[in-house]
């Protein structure tokens, strides 16, 4: 582990750097509100919080992440187009023997500018490009978007496809219920004996009738419950077609310049994507145009899936033979949405970790 006073002269070096590219810098408090922060925060951060109770402020949790609180705080008063920096520790529980910090530095650079997205993301890639040159890193990209596009233009119910949406961060369970609303794996056998059961049945009346209520839910909450799974019992497979053309974009592993291609041929055959794969090859020439080399950059279909869940497009991150990465960043339009009460923009960023970065030079 580097020295503290060496993390935090290279956390100076690159705050210095991102204000030169032309971000204000910006401070957090280290106490954040947890009622709304921790719904917006990925299962793994929820998990690994440090949550206290106050008895004037209420919850409070250690600050996990600078990203949340500067949109908060931009989405109420801030000006537009706009560039932030920031430094400082955030905190989140590690299981023990991990080895990993629970106390660590972070140095970020955000972008709120709604007049060209894909050129954002470039001057955000490309500026930490710059920054981490000196460094054996290997840069890697993705795109929630196309997978969110690719979910939304499935052939299926509104109710199966919320729930695609809601996993898209989760790996395993994404696979998993991919291929049950495909038809090739089977359902759960409990649900199945219990929605057979209830065949010719009046749900309504069968919980009416079942006796005080002891649960969490409440009559009506367990009858619609019961009438959602008979009626998810009744809905068609996705397509073959379609299963394959998703599986074919999580698969997807090259290099950033031949993704295009790849993405392209396969929004031919599933055209959900096609927008969202337009936008993909317009961030390329973005990036190009920045001077960065796209055939070096690798493409992952499924990167960024479990980082935070605020992510709703282009991802990125800069590491070593698959460890942990020094940094990582992405856009998340979404969450300005949620945090802007009616307004918007489209955002992007990411953090650098100074110690990381210290060790991968050593």
């Amino acid at each position: 582990m580097p020295a503290k006073s060496d993390i935090k002269a290279e956390a100076a070096r690159l705050f210095s750097a991102f204000q030169l590219a032309g971000a204000m810098p910006v401070e957090t408090d280290l106490l954040q509100p947890s009622d709304l922060l921790l719904d917006l925060y990925g299962e793994d951060i929820r998990a690994r919080a440090y949550v206290t109770s106050d008895a004037i402020r209420g919850e409070q949790m250690l600050r996990p992440d600078f990203t949340v609180p500067i949109v908060q705080s931009h989405m109420k008063d801030g000006a537009e187009p706009a560039r932030y920096t920031y430094m400082g520790d955030v905190f989140r529980k590690q299981d023990a023997g991990t080895g990993r910090a629970s106390e660590y530095m972070q140095v970020g650079y955000e972008v709120f500018d709604r007049a060209d997205p894909a050129a954002a993301d470039a001057e955000v890639f490309a500026l930490f490009a710059d920054v981490l040159k000196d460094a054996p890193l290997q840069a890697s990209v993705g795109d929630i978007g196309i997978l969110i596009a690719a979910v939304q233009g499935l052939t299926t119910s509104d109710r199966r496809r919320a729930a695609l949406m809601r996993h898209i961060w989760r790996p395993k369970r994404f696979r998993a219920l991919l291929d049950r609303f495909a038809g090739r794996a089977d359902m759960p056998p409990g649900r199945v004996e219990l929605i057979g059961a209830l065949e010719g049945l009046d749900v309504d009346q069968i919980v009416q009738g079942a006796g005080p209520e002891i649960g969490l839910r409440s009559a009506p909450e367990v009858s619609a419950r019961l009438n959602a799974l008979r009626e998810d019992m009744q809905v068609g497979p996705i397509p073959a077609e379609e299963l394959d053309a998703v599986s074919a974009l999580l698969a997807l592993s090259t290099s950033a310049e031949r993704a295009a291609g790849e993405l392209a041929d396969i929004a031919t055959r599933f055209g959900a994507i096609k927008s969202a794969a337009q936008g993909f090859a317009q961030r390329l020439n973005a990036l190009k145009a920045r001077g960065v080399d796209v055939g070096a950059v690798a493409y992952e279909g499924s990167y960024g899936r479990t980082s935070m869940e605020y992510y709703d497009g282009f991802v990125f991150g800069f590491a070593v033979n698959g460890s942990a990465p020094v940094a990582s960043g992405g856009r998340y339009d979404a969450l300005t949405r949620v945090l802007g009460q009616g307004r918007e923009i489209p955002a992007v960023g990411g953090v650098i970790r100074p110690e990381l970065l210290l060790e991968v030079r050593s």
